[in-house]
């Protein structure tokens, strides 16, 4: 196990080839899953490959995810192994997990033992690489199954509309369970460059980062980058970045002006993308300055639509909804017939590359010169500091804490984290209302725990005899 050390390629695919044997002798059936739960470690890195180099499937978690997150997506996939650190592995209770587990000092130690190298995979395009687990606005995280294909596809995609090269060094700040974030190693590696991951704890962990290691290219979420705007950056340090990326949420106008102004000598990627199709759009920096609000036009290897509400074609500057087709798709969600179908669709027949269509949900309207703009999200899905959070996981965990007998969460506008999460609840009789965040803490990662929480006697309902979200949304926002 490396640390603070530096690979070469050739270096990068031996230590792949060697891990890629170890998972080969652990997990014998080819096309299981392993299971990642862990900071960028130099295994976290080179899972992605590795796991395909053997015949298997990997299946990042999110390293802020706690114990009944983790468990629901070890089960769901069918994890045969799952590799961590051995604080998470303490963290988890009988019954949690049903695989071997093992901790990444011990997965090292045997793989080097073993000494068995893979040579690079001769498996079809088409084959699943990995599972990718994203909240949906309902139920749990569901997982999105991801080819060869479409990793290598969207490796090719980004690094060649990022213009990026040999001599550029990318600052991996966002979590490797993510698509993007994933996308930060293999665009990379695929045009030559160097990776740098970083697990941060301030913004200025973050700035120091660009200056001891020449930092090139950052990719960062809204929140970050507005904390990075508030530092005091030493004009030849803000002065070696080249390009800046946005994913994650949607940039507002002031912001794209303050990291213009703080980097001035970077282009800024405006973007927009989705689980199920990786990426979908991405502005040009030329255009940032006159359009800072859009979300640019179709990446390459990608046909971007929008369909107004009579299924049809839409015209300019009328909405409708973004519809994604192409070879980046991805293959469905895992073992999940029911959620798949309702948004893995036959492209619309004025398609130009037909075959099956991401219907992302997602509002947008192409103005008269061709770009997009987002409008908004249909589903209650909450985007708060560049996760997102199904309202329903927040408002189970709420109940399941025995203090509360209602609620429901809500993603409400925030400043600083894009939304900010909103909890109305009515209270269990004689509970401790000032014990609910305690609880929630300890079940929840940060991100999801709810900045507020208001206590009502009686929650409103809808016609139908549900909770009504938009009654109470109408109300916040007011």
């Amino acid at each position: 196990m490396l640390r603070n050390a530096t690979l070469n390629h050739e270096a990068l695919n031996a230590r792949v080839g060697l891990l890629a044997g170890w998972l080969q002798s652990r997990v014998g059936e080819a096309g299981g899953r392993v299971a990642t739960w862990l900071p960028k470690t130099e295994l976290a890195c080179l899972m992605p490959l590795a796991a395909v180099r053997a015949g298997l499937v990997h299946v990042p978690v999110n390293p802020l995810l706690k114990r009944a997150q983790v468990a629901h997506i070890l089960g769901d996939s069918g994890a045969a192994l799952l590799i961590s650190n051995k604080a998470r592995l303490d963290s988890l209770e009988a019954g949690d997990v049903a695989c071997p587990m093992i901790d990444e000092p011990s997965a090292w130690n045997q793989a080097e033992s073993l000494g068995s190298v893979l040579p690079p995979s001769d498996a079809l395009p088409d084959s699943l690489a990995a599972i990718l687990y994203t909240s949906g606005s309902t139920g749990r995280p569901k997982g999105v199954m991801l080819s060869q294909a479409n990793l290598w596809l969207g490796a090719v995609s980004v690094a060649h509309y990022l213009k990026l090269t040999p001599d550029d060094r990318v600052l991996a700040v966002l979590p490797l369970a993510f698509d993007y974030g994933q996308n930060q190693l293999l665009s990379t590696w695929y045009a030559g460059g160097a990776v740098v991951p970083l697990d941060y704890l301030t913004p200025r962990d973050v700035m120091k980062a660009v200056e001891r290691f020449g930092i090139t290219t950052i990719a960062a979420v809204p929140p970050l980058w507005l904390q990075l705007t508030e530092l005091d950056w030493p004009a030849d340090v803000a002065g070696q970045l080249r390009r800046l990326t946005n994913s994650g949420g949607a940039l507002t106008e002031s912001l794209v002006r303050g990291l213009r102004a703080k980097f001035p000598a970077a282009d800024l990627y405006p973007m927009y993308g989705l689980t199920e199709a990786f990426r979908s759009t991405y502005l040009d920096p030329a255009l940032v300055d006159a359009h800072p609000t859009s979300i640019g036009g179709a990446i390459p290897f990608a046909e971007i639509l929008v369909v107004n509400d009579a299924g049809e074609l839409a015209g300019p500057d009328e909405e409708g909804e973004l519809v994604h087709t192409g070879p980046l798709v991805a293959q469905g969600y895992w073992q999940d017939a029911a959620r798949t179908v309702e948004r893995f669709r036959a492209a619309p027949a004025f398609s130009a590359t037909g075959g099956t269509a991401v219907w992302s949900g997602d509002r947008v309207r192409r103005d008269r010169q061709g770009l997009l703009h987002f409008v908004g999200r249909r589903d209650a899905m909450i985007k708060t500091s560049g996760n997102r959070v199904s309202p329903q996981e927040v408002e189970e965990a709420a109940i399941a804490t025995g203090l509360v007998a209602e609620a429901v969460a809500l993603g409400l506008p925030d400043a600083q984290l894009g939304q900010a999460i909103h909890l109305v609840a009515r209270a269990v009789a004689g509970s401790d209302r000032d014990e609910l965040i305690p609880a929630l803490t300890r079940a929840l990662p940060n991100f999801m725990v709810p900045r507020h929480v208001h206590w009502r006697e009686e929650i409103p309902v809808s016609p139908n005899g549900k909770l009504d979200r938009v009654a109470l949304a109408k109300e916040f926002e007011a």
